[in-house]
């Protein structure tokens, strides 16, 4: 069985994905799993830069928010933009890493584990924790009996649950979690999947960032999502709108 450490949702924190990084069993696992929306934030560059040197351990799924950084690099994307770091996030990015963005997959099977960052189907759709049988049914209406277990992120949120006879895992936020503070992620093994979360002194996180980045709101965005956290009440209640939408 091969080990997996599921790191979804980092969203260019540099610290929050050192602190993870230098998890014994992240360091000890045969497989590291990118589950998505991986460098849109205030230090999508060197984000990118880490997550390439770990070379053919990383397995790379690209998120809704990787592929509108990938829009806004080339020009190409016309809507509102989600949030105020993102069109900065990829003018920042080099030729090389849009390239690499735009080539990712958006869902990757190891064994029977299907990894993805929203759901298999689509990499915005928005499925929760309290979501009911039926929706979930729908969600995995097309998948293959062989596949078990879903492995997902996108809601920052961690949380794991059977759905009619599989299991579906959220591995929650490496950058920007709710629920409870320190950066989230999973880890696979042959006894089971668990939900971790990993040390940060996330007022000395906040500094690094303010002294390292270049982007200008970053002060603004260290104290919504580094020194404060979203409860998984006040997330659940933003995201239910975008449910069935």
């Amino acid at each position: 069985m091969t080990t997996v450490a599921v790191l979804a949702d980092i969203h260019g924190v540099l610290p929050a994905l050192e602190a993870v990084l230098a998890e014994p069993d992240v360091q000890a696992a045969d497989r590291i799993v990118l589950a998505g929306d991986i460098a849109s934030g205030p230090q999508p560059v060197e984000t990118l830069d880490v997550l390439a040197a770990l070379g053919d351990r990383a397995v790379w799924v690209r998120g809704n928010a990787d592929r509108e950084l990938v829009e806004m690099a080339r020009g190409q994307f016309d809507k509102q933009p989600p949030d105020a770091v993102s069109p900065w996030a990829g003018e920042q990015l080099r030729p090389d890493q849009v390239e690499l963005l735009a080539g990712l997959p958006t869902t990757v099977t190891i064994g029977d584990v299907l990894f993805c960052h929203a759901t298999p189907r689509d990499d915005e759709e928005m499925v929760l924790v309290d979501s009911p049988i039926s929706r979930w049914a729908e969600v995995f209406s097309g998948l293959p009996d062989n596949v078990r277990t879903v492995v997902c992120g996108h809601t920052h949120m961690p949380f794991a649950r059977q759905v009619d006879r599989r299991l579906v895992m959220n591995a929650g936020s490496v950058g920007m979690p709710y629920g409870a503070p320190g950066p989230s992620w999973a880890l696979l093994t042959q006894d089971g999947v668990q939900l971790r979360r990993a040390p940060l002194d996330a007022t000395k996180a906040a500094e690094q960032i303010v002294s390292a980045s270049a982007y200008p709101g970053r002060a603004e965005w260290v104290d919504e999502y580094l020194l404060h956290t979203y409860s998984d009440t006040e997330a659940l209640e933003a995201f239910r709108p975008r449910v069935e939408a």
